[in-house]
């Protein structure tokens, strides 16, 4: 049993907690590392026992590693996805303790403090924390005490021991930077003879303390626990979720609306306390034959506004079978996204209209689906066919508008050939069956293609556009290619 009294902490670190993670979803049965970007160079940034044992470590450059490792099987890193994780594993290390927290972005700290004694010892806790780890292909280095600090120099420099004396003479021969110091000071306390934490212990206090300042005595103290240091648990994110239940079923629509502006009401109030906004909302029905049917909602803009969001339910209830009557409704914001708080005042007026415009497109989504609702966005080109995109207008935004020095036409269409000769347009020419004759003519502007890209459609070259009025009616945009002499219609103004 543990010979300590009071808090008891453990440190968990995984130490290849990168590299066995991407190896978890692509095993590699070879020297393996992780690669990322840092200062302009190409950097390992984690590995895995194999490549470890080649003499590989963190920090170098991967043209080094490839020179030891012709075999080396390298993929990018994405810390992103090592968060994520690492929430993933403060989830499941609650199964110990209900304080648990994240230590850096490779290791959790548990204050275990009263939950040991399920397991029996702190040993037996300890042996299942690396069967669980083990077996889930992560490699994990433990350490218990009475400290944060103690714990953590115990999990990285200790061999995951256990602090069964006094902190004191526990730690003494573990080396400065297990007390949390970074590497210049770590550095400058080896060059003056203090390699050890019991060679720190054993130095007069002032003279440190004037020397690397107040953080070094405090890491000690922290380690020894003459300075008390707190296990901050990760806040669980919150759950938009509402639920009502009946004393009696209801089926009719009036009533279900009535029960979903009900639910609506608190949720919105939630969404608005964490600034946030529903962007897809799912609405279960449980019948009283424990039947249930779901309503899903999905908005072109974050929203959370009840008397808004109310009607855009209507479509999706009616086509609910209530059967012998619902008793309970649970109301789900399933996608949330940041909505913060807007000022009020002339500027809030304005904003109506995108705000009606978002509730058409949601309007229009619910029958076709969201996606099917698209925009022209400008895109970053001077051809004319490239110069825009078609994007879902759900989730874009229109805030940029088109530069162009010429107007465009209103409908592009792929080229096609008209009968005509020389640099000017033709005065008469037929197009689509049709028999036009030129009025009046502005331009040309020359567009050169885009050499860098093999577009088929302008090996002919560069372009003079023409924009012309026929006396029929049709305004028209023509080309003519110089290189490749020939007369071309591609689009028609409004």
């Amino acid at each position: 049993m543990f010979a300590g009294t009071g808090k008891i902490v453990v440190s968990m670190w995984f130490p290849r907690l990168s590299s066995e993670r991407a190896l978890r979803i692509w095993p590699v049965d070879a020297p393996f590392a992780l690669t990322l970007r840092q200062n302009n160079t190409e950097q390992v940034y984690c590995l895995n026992a194999q490549a470890e044992k080649l003499g590989l470590h963190r920090g170098m450059s991967v043209a080094d590693a490839r020179a030891f490792c012709p075999d080396l099987v390298t993929r990018p890193a994405r810390p992103d996805l090592d968060a994520r994780f690492l929430s993933a594993l403060r989830r499941w290390a609650t199964r110990y303790c209900p304080w648990v927290g994240r230590d850096g972005t490779d290791g959790l700290v548990l204050d275990v403090t009263g939950s040991t004694h399920l397991w029996g010892s702190e040993a037996n806790m300890l042996e299942d924390m690396r069967r669980r780890a083990g077996r889930a292909g992560l490699t994990v280095r433990l350490g218990l005490a009475n400290t944060r600090g103690a714990a953590w120099a115990l999990a990285h420099y200790g061999n995951g021991a256990t602090l069964a004396q006094e902190p004191q003479k526990a730690l003494a021969h573990l080396p400065v930077a297990a007390l949390r110091l970074d590497e210049t000071m770590s550095t400058a306390l080896q060059r003056l003879g203090l390699r050890t934490i019991g060679d720190l212990c054993a130095t007069a206090r002032a003279p440190l303390a004037r020397r690397f300042g107040p953080k070094l005595m405090l890491r000690l103290d922290q380690a020894l626990g003459h300075s008390p240091e707190t296990v901050n648990p990760e806040a669980d994110p919150p759950h938009y979720g509402v639920r009502l239940t009946f004393p009696d079923p209801i089926g009719l629509m009036a009533d279900v609306m009535a029960a979903t502006s009900r639910l609506l009401g608190p949720l919105c109030d939630k969404l608005k306390t964490h600034e946030a906004g529903a962007r897809a909302l799912t609405l279960t029905l449980r019948r009283v034959d424990q039947g249930s049917q779901q309503v899903e909602l999905r908005l072109a803009a974050a929203m959370r506004d009840p008397r808004r969001i109310l009607p855009l339910f209507e479509r999706g209830l009616s086509e609910v079978d209530a059967g012998f009557g619902i008793d309970q409704m649970r109301l789900v914001a399933a996608v949330v996204e940041p909505l913060p708080v807007q000022q009020i005042g002339a500027a809030s007026a304005r904003s109506s209209g995108p705000d009606r415009l978002n509730d058409l497109i949601t309007r229009i989504g619910t029958r076709i689906g969201l996606e099917n609702v698209q925009r022209f966005l400008p895109a970053d080109s001077h051809i004319p066919e490239r110069s825009f995109i078609i994007a879902p207008a759900a989730y874009s935004t229109a805030e940029n508008g088109w530069s162009v020095g010429r107007p465009r036409p209103l409908r592009l269409f792929p080229p096609e050939p008209i009968a005509g000769t020389g640099p000017r347009p033709p005065e008469r020419f037929r197009w689509r069956r049709m028999a036009l004759a030129t009025a009046r003519t502005t331009g040309p502007e020359r567009i050169a293609p885009e050499w860098w890209l093999d577009d088929e459609g302008w090996r002919t070259g560069m372009r003079d556009y023409w924009h012309v009025e026929t006396r029929q009616g049709r305004r028209l945009w023509l080309y003519y290619t110089p290189q490749n002499p020939g007369w071309f219609v591609q689009g028609e103004f409004a």
